[in-house]
């Protein structure tokens, strides 16, 4: 059978209608466990809750924390050497005698310092080191405030030697006179005298000091400054003012000791030690019984009280008590 037969012995199907239902039922709803719920929602999340928990590990690490601090620490100190207000400027200097407050304040280094690098121990033994100074204090305040005080040997009398001033503490020790004093003793070294020529001629020859006794010193010969007064000379100055306070200047020679210039016309010599009270009694005896006989002294020397000298102008030096 061919196939044009086979489809005419084809049943013919009914066409097909829509049948609408009087009633709907309810399909049934079905409910996920909880676990599975929560599993399904940790895989939806799980890729944004992997970056967030990778992100706080990485912005709350204490790596970053330290870098973060040590950065803030950095940009502070910058900011603090940079900052004017840190620096020291102004300093006061409290208690100086014979110092000024500019060169304690120099030796003590902290003129301009950063008030972080100063050390107040060590400014205090720089101005230690400066002659005359018994104690110093360096005080620092919060944020660029610093105080020096210091406890000074004050002078008792002014030493001059070579035209340089030098004080003179109560223990005879001598320090650079900074501030002139008018009220203190004047005491003039006259060891280094003035210098002349050998020669007569004024050609370049050695130089020589006149000696106090009439002699000659060879200028490599001459003594440096000293160091110390020596105590009976101090000792005889001072008794020497308080006994004639209208004294401002003595002179000092080794061999004659203490003099001054007589304002009657003449030099007097008294030497060293403290027994000026007895040498101004002979000295003014002296001076009483030449004046007596009309007699005009170049200079009286009481350096040794049992056997003064004088010397009149125009005569010999003659020893009191000599026949001669």
């Amino acid at each position: 059978m061919s196939n044009e037969q086979q489809r005419k012995h084809l049943r013919k199907q009914p066409k097909r209608r829509r049948v609408q239902s009087a009633t709907a039922l309810p399909s049934p709803q079905l409910q996920l466990p909880k676990t599975a719920q929560k599993r399904r929602r940790k895989k939806k999340t799980e890729p944004v809750r992997f970056g967030l928990h990778t992100l706080k590990r990485i912005v709350f690490s204490s790596r970053w924390i330290s870098l973060a601090l040590l950065a803030a620490a950095v940009y502070a100190l910058v900011d603090i050497y940079h900052e004017p207000r840190f620096y020291l400027t102004y300093i006061p200097v409290e208690g100086t005698v014979a110092l000024s407050p500019e060169e304690v304040a120099k030796a003590s280094g902290l003129p301009g310092s950063h008030v972080f690098a100063v050390d107040p121990a060590e400014a205090a033994g720089g101005i230690g080191e400066l002659p005359g100074i018994i104690s110093s204090t360096v005080t620092l305040r919060w944020p660029n405030q610093v105080y020096i005080e210091v406890a000074e040997e004050s002078a008792v009398a002014i030493w001059l030697e070579n035209g340089v001033e030098y004080g003179v503490t109560a223990s005879g020790r001598l320090f650079p006179a900074v501030r002139p004093n008018p009220t203190l003793l004047r005491i003039e070294s006259e060891t280094q005298a003035t210098l002349t020529r050998t020669q007569g001629d004024g050609t370049p020859g050695e130089l020589e000091r006149e000696g106090v006794n009439g002699g000659t010193v060879k200028d490599d010969e001459l003594n440096t400054s000293l160091t110390f007064v020596p105590r009976e000379v101090l000792a005889g100055a001072m008794q020497l003012r308080e006994l004639r306070p209208a004294i401002e200047k003595l002179y000092y020679q080794p061999n004659g000791g203490l003099s001054y210039q007589d304002g009657r016309g003449w030099r007097g010599y008294f030497g060293t030690g403290a027994q000026m009270n007895q040498k101004l009694a002979v000295y003014e005896s002296l001076v009483a019984d030449l004046l007596s006989r009309g007699l005009q002294p170049e200079y009286i020397s009481v350096s040794d009280q049992e056997k003064p000298y004088y010397k009149v102008v125009g005569a010999a030096p003659l020893v009191e008590g000599d026949p001669s």
